[in-house]
């Protein structure tokens, strides 16, 4: 096993607020999708040559949380750069970035739907 996480689905109620808020923080296009009655937006992701895939989903069932799993999101070089986004974008910093010794830095936010997530970078 390469990594531990392969995917993740971020739930949103919100679908366009919700791509143009992480397209603003993270700096990317985001891939849209539908199917099976979803509305989704993928996270640049290389996963034929292993890396880890995940995004924003709208659909019966998702419903987003400030509690449970958390996801971390790669911060690039420097998290601090994602950070002074974040509330611009219409989320709110939770815990800012913090030292975690030799593994870098990381950070929490509330996104514009209400979920918890994490940022990590090793700057």
């Amino acid at each position: 096993m390469a990594n531990a996480i392969n995917w993740f689905e971020i739930p949103v109620k919100d679908f366009k607020r919700a791509k143009k808020f992480y397209d603003t923080i993270l700096g990317a296009k985001t891939q849209v999708m539908e199917a099976m009655g979803m509305k989704m937006a993928f996270f640049p992701a290389d996963m034929e040559n292993g890396s880890v895939g995940g995004g924003i989903v709208e659909g019966k069932g998702y419903e987003p949380s400030k509690k449970g799993t958390l996801a971390y999101l790669n911060g690039g070089e420097d998290l601090s750069k994602i950070l002074k986004k974040v509330e611009k974008a219409g989320g709110k910093i939770v815990l800012p970035k913090t030292a975690i010794g030799q593994n870098g830095f990381m950070a929490h936010f509330i996104d514009s739907e209400g979920n918890k997530v994490g940022l990590h970078s090793m700057k």
